[in-house]
């Protein structure tokens, strides 16, 4: 037992002997309880099967039987049925007999072959992650498949980590290329070079994104992470090869920010740089046959830097001054156009920049412009245009021969345009008729979908359409004219969050929905695209795994996971409530979890987590075991989270509730959404009610008692971006919009902490890089002048989430126990 827990003991007693004996709330045993709970179920679950392809479409994984006896076994749902299983005992039954090693980086053969040559008489020895290695093929101009390589997306970044793997990427083409990492926000980081005809093995977790960078800087592939790991190799660029003229290709260059072009010592200066109008600078990205290019000119401004004292650094007695660039909602932006040159002959001394014309009237004050797209036959390329505020989205078409522009696509939404995670550009393979068109993800049906877009005359075709919300384009198959989708809503009866997958004919809009499970899904299909594993869970379902055809019709079910012995055990799973929110109508999910030995003749404080930051939904919808809010339930509270209006992957009406309001935070849904559960569940005690939450989840849960104090008595508030004018420029300009304006001040826990009411613990860490910490000081500067009593921790050299620190979980803990627990049990 550890010393913190020793020490709340020691409290705990002391509150029931003051008491008189009394059995306190969450008395000695429940905190012995948490303390040990993650370790307590550890081991109990007997997993779902974890299946790996041997080809196109039979897949092998070990198993327990009833029996007890772990096997191998191979599915081939090609076969008859009552063929389709073999099974033998696991390679550790064997004995004596030598094991065969299959290495990270094996190909399915090397499995097959074993496999077919003498089945089950030799153990196979497998890698504990990565498994068998999948090779989907070599990258030669075209995406090839989910976890393959596939042609880079602007905009694209990782998802959430759902599990260890490892990867390997192989460079088979002729020139270094560098593996870089796109974080949730973006941004990116190198992992290194990989030489020609090198390979690196990275460790990593399914749903990150690696780009694979050329010698200029631009993205030339992205790697999805499959849920297998495996192998993949890049072959070629996936932008078209310049026109073969035998002579060297004409090469680009910026020194001191001026545009030269030339052969080796032959360079001439095409434009010198201009202080006043910016500088040039790449990525270079040619036309199609090599007659044309796009390159940049920026013009930069001062960036903002925030200031943090490291108070007691690791390596020396004396504080010291951190700063970082940071821009915030209002700030100046650095100004970035495109440069559109020609050289005709693929010769230095004809080339000549060709002025965009119209640019500045249809793209007059960008947040960013990106691009171009080019036409495989090299005639013109598309731009994206952001406006700053978020409230104008454009493709524009850029003529490469006279540089005018027209616009294809014109988004102007009353409220914003969430470029940050709905934003999806696509130009197909040429049509008989020569047109290129494009997919452009779009809200305009007040619901989030497809359409096509003809790339002369802009005219517009939906693709996809309903009352459901496409979440991703898994893949564009430009051979087949298909899409996968990742849908949420897709089946009416199920939780509107829940990730399913269909399949897109793009000429025909055919829409093939391909998972109906009660849960949410994630997919891994077969190298030759027949088959697909489907697994899937709820937060109260344990992961199935079945093995399904391409087109939805045949399924066969290879194993769910049990929690039979973890219910033996005590464990509790969540449960799923939904009640109505603040219309009357739409329906507001979330999940509710008990102690293990909830006792439902008591009476229970009900403490929220909160996070509604507009970004995403944030309500755990796939299973697990073991979450750290368990371990507060188990102290004795009914712990919640719930995902109100303002929050992603509904309607475009339910999303639009945080424009221009993130103080709302959902928070009329949520005070309806408690009291339908403590009508549901007469143990939740609305008088004592808590919240904590982090970031974003900061600033909702002071919001609580500014707002909501009527409901909400007891709040802790870490790292909050508590006025959006404090914070980082992206995430708020996007939600709150720009020019700054009073809405900024209605949001801001700053200029409302006059009206806060109950007990406030503010975290912070000092050197937190992502949330301005000021942000907190200047509410508790705010609150000192309103005369109002708080707590404060500062916790020095901590970071963003300090919170989540082992320190930081243990104060929170204790003061919601402080100010939510009773001597004296409350009971019904």
């Amino acid at each position: 037992m550890t010393a913190a827990v020793r020490a709340a003991l020691a409290a705990v007693a002391l509150v029931a002997l003051l008491a008189g004996g009394a059995r306190a709330q969450g008395a000695a045993a429940d905190y012995e309880r948490a303390a040990e709970l993650r370790g307590r179920f550890a081991g109990l679950l007997a997993p779902a099967p974890r299946p790996k392809w041997i080809d196109g479409a039979r897949v092998w994984f070990e198993g327990t039987g009833a029996d007890g006896v772990r096997r191998f076994v191979v599915v081939d749902p090609t076969a008859a049925p009552e063929l389709r299983r073999v099974s033998a005992p696991s390679p550790e039954l064997f004995g004596g007999a030598r094991p065969v090693e299959i290495r990270p980086g094996a190909t399915p053969r090397d499995l097959v072959a074993v496999i077919d040559s003498a089945p089950f008489t030799v153990p196979l020895r497998f890698p504990e992650t990565g498994g068998i290695a999948r090779v989907p093929g070599e990258v030669d101009g075209a995406a090839l498949g989910p976890g393959a390589l596939e042609a880079p997306r602007r905009g694209a970044r990782s998802g959430r980590g759902r599990g260890a793997v490892t990867v390997v990427i192989r460079n088979a083409s002729d020139a270094p290329i560098t593996l870089v990492w796109i974080d949730g926000d973006g941004g990116r980081r190198g992992y290194g070079e990989i030489p020609p005809g090198g390979a690196r093995s990275q460790g990593t977790f399914v749903g990150h994104l690696f780009a694979l960078v050329d010698g200029e800087g631009s993205d030339v592939a992205h790697l999805r992470v499959p849920r297998s790991g495996g192998l993949h190799s890049y072959r070629a660029p996936l932008r078209s090869a310049p026109r073969e003229t035998g002579a060297p290709r004409v090469e680009v260059g910026f020194p001191g920010g001026a545009l030269t072009v030339g052969r080796g010592d032959a360079r001439r200066t095409l434009v010198e740089s201009d202080r006043a109008l910016g500088t040039f600078t790449g990525p270079i990205v040619r036309a199609p046959g090599g007659d044309a290019f796009v390159c940049w000119l920026v013009r930069r401004v001062a960036t903002r830097e925030i200031h943090m004292v490291d108070s007691a650094p690791d390596d020396r007695l004396q504080p010291r001054l951190v700063s970082k660039r940071y821009r915030k909602p209002g700030d100046e932006l650095d100004r970035r156009v495109p440069v559109l040159v020609r050289v005709p002959t693929d010769d230095p001394a004809d080339a000549r920049v060709v002025p965009i014309e119209g640019l500045d009237a249809l793209a007059p004050n960008p947040w960013r412009i990106d691009g171009p797209r080019w036409r495989s036959d090299g005639s013109a390329f598309a731009l994206t245009y952001n406006g700053r505020g978020h409230r104008v989205m454009r493709v524009l078409q850029v003529d490469a021969t006279t540089g005018a522009v027209t616009t294809r696509i014109d988004e102007q939404p009353e409220t914003f345009f969430d470029y940050a995670r709905k934003q999806y550009l696509a130009r197909l393979t040429p049509d008989p008729d020569g047109s290129e068109d494009l997919v452009w993800m779009t809200e305009r049906s007040g619901w989030n979908h497809l359409v096509r877009v003809d790339d002369r005359t802009g005219e517009v075709t939906e693709l996809t359409s309903g009352e459901w919300v496409v979440k991703e384009v898994r893949e564009l198959d430009q051979e087949e004219r298909e899409m996968l989708l990742v849908v949420c809503g897709i089946h009416p009866d199920q939780d509107p969050y829940h990730e399913h997958f269909a399949r897109l004919d793009i000429d025909t809009g055919a829409l093939t929905v391909l998972t109906d499970g009660d849960g949410t899904h994630d997919v891994e299909f077969s190298p030759s695209g027949e088959w697909f594993i489907d697994t899937w869970s709820r937060v109260d379902l344990a992961p199935v795994v079945e093995l399904r055809s391409a087109d939805g019709e045949r399924s066969i079910e290879l194993g769910r996971a049990s929690t039979a012995r973890l219910e033996a055990a005590g464990w509790r799973a969540p449960e799923r409530f939904v009640a109505k929110g603040r219309d009357g109508e739409t329906d507001i999910w979330g999940i509710v979890l008990r102690p293990t030995n909830f006792d439902a003749e008591r009476s229970y404080p009900i403490v929220e987590n909160i996070y509604a930051g507009p970004h995403d939904q944030h309500v755990p919808k796939s299973f697990a075991v073991h979450r750290k809010m368990n371990e507060l339930a188990e102290l004795g509270f009914i712990v919640v989270r719930v995902d109100g209006m303002g929050t992603n992957w509904r309607s475009k009406a339910f999303h639009d509730v945080a424009w221009k309001n993130l103080g709302d935070a959902g928070f009329p849904d949520r005070v309806l959404w408690l009291r339908a559960l403590a009508e549901h569940e007469p143990a939740a005690d609305l008088d004592r009610v808590g919240i904590y939450g982090g970031s974003a989840g900061g600033q909702n849960a002071m919001r609580a008692l500014i707002a909501h104090s009527d409901v909400y008595k007891v709040a802790v508030a870490d790292c909050g971006c508590h006025d959006n004018r404090m914070d980082k420029i992206w995430w708020n300009e996007l939600w709150m919009s720009w020019p700054i304006d009073e809405h900024y001040s209605e949001s801001s826990n700053v200029d409302q902490a006059h009206r806060m009411e109950g007990e406030l613990l503010l975290v912070v860490g000092e050197l937190d890089t992502n949330v301005d910490p000021a942000s907190t000081m200047q509410v508790v500067d705010a609150l000192v002048r309103a005369d109002k009593d708080f707590d404060l921790l500062v916790i020095p050299g901590a970071g963003h989430g300090a919170a989540e620190t082992r320190y930081g979980t243990r104060r929170r803990r204790d003061f919601l126990v402080e100010h939510l627990w009773d001597v004296e049990p409350r009971r019904r």
